[in-house]
């Protein structure tokens, strides 16, 4: 019998639930929406959330096409599923936790008796450490981001192999291989002995197709190549940047880019420019290094020192 709070599933039949985290301000219970798959034949055990981060919805976008399609008596293993890790900034579409002001993907591994954040990241923890991959599926918030998948447990963690590893066969075709700050699943994940990506599904408002499409092979690929489903997967050379360099604004007024995201971009070439509403140039920003434009604000106004944009760094192929 498979269990992940209120769902329970027999080999060959798969459930859905609810994972309890404690009560809401008027003392009704607040449980997490999750789904066990079973399989028939004995395999791993995949873990899969979604929306750690209240406004990010592609990766929920992914669970909700995957899990239609996928039948238990075909699948070799376990597949446990969190559809909505941050249920309460889910229902108010911030990115984080509102009720301890907390972003959940800081809070890992958690702790069953602290902050609202914690208390959730503790119960989801405990799911993932009963797996043997695990997938965390994000996206740039509302960010324009290129689909990429991250690798956070560092270059001289015992599991890193294993983790670059899962990010190739999820093939994004970008991966970020950089060690991640302290409470990210991904850094957690592998301390305990589970190999964890971080897949950031590009950056929408809402849901974004073409990321959940890219989301959507990524899982089957993982459920392809570690012998979930039949069939293999070809993975293919990934652009891997293992830097990251931000850039923000010298001076208050509009946005206007100079490349497109994924463009390589050489050092001091000009990235952005400032401009008045009036069309008047008052600066311009050069890249510091040579790399390829990763991530940009959505809007353009900006006000001095906000940030604008991120370009991936130190790239090869992996």
């Amino acid at each position: 019998m498979t269990t992940l709070g209120t769902a329970s599933a027999p080999p060959g039949e798969m459930d859905i639930g609810r994972l309890p985290v404690g009560e809401a301000r008027d003392g009704s219970d607040v449980g997490l929406p999750v789904a066990v798959i079973n399989g028939r034949r004995d395999g791993k055990t995949l873990f899969m959330q979604a929306v750690s981060d209240g406004d990010e919805l592609n990766g929920l976008g992914v669970i909700r096409r995957v899990v239609p399609q996928l039948d238990p008596e075909e699948i070799a293993g376990e597949i446990l599923i969190v559809g909505i890790a941050n249920y309460y900034g889910f229902l108010v579409g911030e990115h984080r936790n509102p009720i301890d002001d907390t972003k959940l993907n800081r809070t890992f591994p958690g702790n069953e008796s602290g902050t609202a954040s914690e208390r959730i990241a503790a119960a989801v923890f405990e799911a993932v450490t009963r797996a043997d991959l695990a997938l965390d599926l994000h996206q740039g918030s509302t960010s324009c981001m290129i689909n990429e998948t991250r690798v956070r447990c560092g270059t001289r963690h015992r599991l890193h192999r294993d983790c670059l590893e899962l990010a190739k066969v999820f093939d994004c075709g970008y991966i970020l291989d950089l060690k991640g700050p302290d409470g990210q699943l991904a850094r957690a994940g592998p301390d305990e002995g589970v190999p964890t990506i971080d897949p950031e599904l590009g950056g929408a408002v809402g849901w974004d197709e073409t990321s959940i499409q890219k989301g959507v092979k990524g899982v089957f690929n993982v459920l392809y190549h570690y012998g979930f489903l039949g069939g293999e997967v070809t993975t293919a050379p990934q652009t891997r940047a293992s830097n990251f360099e931000q850039y923000g604004s010298p001076a208050g007024g509009l946005v206007s880019f100079e490349f497109d995201l994924g463009d390589e971009v050489e050092r001091g070439d000009t990235l952005f420019s400032i401009t008045d509403p009036f069309g008047t140039v008052k600066a311009e920003v050069t890249a510091d290094s040579k790399g390829i434009l990763w991530r940009h604000r959505r809007l353009p106004q900006v006000a001095t020192g906000e940030y604008v944009c991120s370009v991936g760094t130190n790239i090869d192929e992996c």
